[in-house]
């Protein structure tokens, strides 16, 4: 019994083993996404509008002077300071629709989307034309947009920039390296006596891989997000106050408040105040359905339970039918209940992981059930050993499914290999009448 015990301990070797192999799978696994990510694109995250507007705040300083006579007199001067405002939108609406595609790369396959984004809204400057202390005299020549954008590469196409009327051409680069390091800008051209409320309108293609959010910088930020995919994962600080996922896609809507931010609307850029505009996010993650990296490796954390449970079994039939099994018979069968999750993680990255483990499986429970009919020379016990490997096998499946239920089942089926081993050895140190 205790060489046995020991056996199953050394059986934890390969068992170790093969999760390590189906780590470094998963780490090959990973970098050729890290590889897609860099060429297609990576997750994304749209920032903006925000409007930057240099004003120049004048006003009188008035001083009393007093002469070397002692005569008073009162000195005036105009003081010109140059400032820059950051606004965001009063209200902000954006609209994306995500189409996925497979990409191939080798034996791997990454999930990667094209998404159509529009942006329409509106600025109010007029918090910055007023004043306690004198007048601002708004700069429009020099005022421009920025948007901040994760990936700029990733950009198929983007159609000019309507502001009101006009329509403005995109620079590279967001000329707030602080605020917001990539992305692009739209420099404007607005007459001074245009009204404080301007509209603005964009549609671009963007490329991108396993998320794309949006910061809510608007007043009032609306997010409409549809998409084929039926695998959603909604894992942005923001949940979705409207969300429908059927086979035919997901919808979602978020309708989101200044008030959840940290930061405020208006702010001067030469008051030192930093605001981090990427602090607080609404989006989704193009979640895919259980890994075969993740259910190999949850598989394998099981091998210690299957590899006792058979060991059990076969010192039942030791018990039952009064015939010693050899210590490398059990170690041949330990070593084969090892190769079951090789074979699996093998074949999964080729045929995918229900068919892998249906032949893994299949591979491993013939071949140990004729090993078995041939060292204890029964057909019989074969037979009834094929019927529980297969049930043990079918149970790992479902407990692969349902992971919620997995320690549960996982309790169940110990408590009940116990019980059977007191069963068999109810009788064991009995002494005989």
């Amino acid at each position: 019994m205790l060489i046995i015990i020991l056996l199953g301990l050394l059986m934890l070797i390969p068992l170790f083993l093969a999760e390590r192999t189906v780590k470094e799978r998963q780490s090959y696994y990973q970098n050729t996404l890290n590889n897609v990510a860099n060429l297609w694109g990576g997750k994304q995250t749209l920032t903006g509008p925000v409007l930057i507007v240099p004003y120049v705040e004048h006003f009188t300083s008035v001083d009393t002077v007093t002469a070397e006579n002692g005569e008073s007199r009162v000195v005036s001067k105009d003081i010109y300071n140059d400032r820059t405002a950051i606004l965001l939108p009063e209200k902000l609406e954006i609209r994306a629709n995500l189409n996925e595609e497979h990409q191939q790369h080798g034996i791997y396959d990454a999930l990667v989307y094209t998404t159509t984004i529009s942006l329409s809204g509106k600025f109010n400057h007029s918090q910055v034309l007023q004043s306690s202390e004198g007048e601002r005299r708004i700069v429009w020549d020099k005022a421009f947009i920025a948007l901040g954008l994760t990936d700029p590469r990733a950009i198929d196409t983007a159609s000019t920039f309507f502001w009101n009327d006009g329509r403005i051409d995109l620079e590279p680069g967001t000329r707030l390296s602080k605020l917001l390091p990539t992305g692009f800008h739209v420099p404007l051209s607005v007459s001074a006596d245009s009204d404080t409320t301007n509209e603005f309108k964009l549609s671009m293609t963007v490329r991108g891989s396993d998320g794309l959010f949006f910061a809510p910088v608007g007043e009032n930020t609306a997010i409409r997000m549809t998409s084929a995919w039926t695998h959603p994962s909604f894992q942005g600080d923001l949940p979705p106050n409207k969300q429908k996922v059927t086979e035919a896609g997901f919808h979602a809507e978020w309708d989101i408040p200044h008030l959840v931010r940290s930061y405020p609307q208006y702010w001067v850029l030469e008051d030192q105040q930093t605001y981090d505009l990427h602090s607080i996010s609404a989006g989704v993650n193009l979640h895919e359905p259980d890994p075969l990296y993740t259910l190999v490796n949850r598989a394998v954390k099981y091998g210690a339970l299957f590899i006792g449970l058979t060991f059990l079994m076969f010192l039942v039939f030791e018990i039952s039918l009064k015939q010693r099994l050899h210590v490398l018979q059990y170690s041949l069968v330990g070593v084969a209940l090892a190769l079951f999750y090789l074979i699996l993680l093998a074949l999964a990255e080729h045929i995918g992981f229900l068919y892998a483990y249906i032949a893994a499986s299949a591979t491993t429970v013939l071949s140990i059930t004729v090993y078995t009919g041939f060292i204890l020379h029964s057909s019989r016990r074969a037979f009834l050993l094929l019927l529980l490997l297969t049930m043990l096998y079918a149970l790992l499946f479902f407990l692969l499914q349902m992971e919620d239920y997995a320690l549960l089942i996982s309790a169940g089926l110990v408590l009940l290999a116990t019980l059977m081993m007191m069963y068999v050895t109810r009788h064991l140190l009995s002494t005989p009448k």
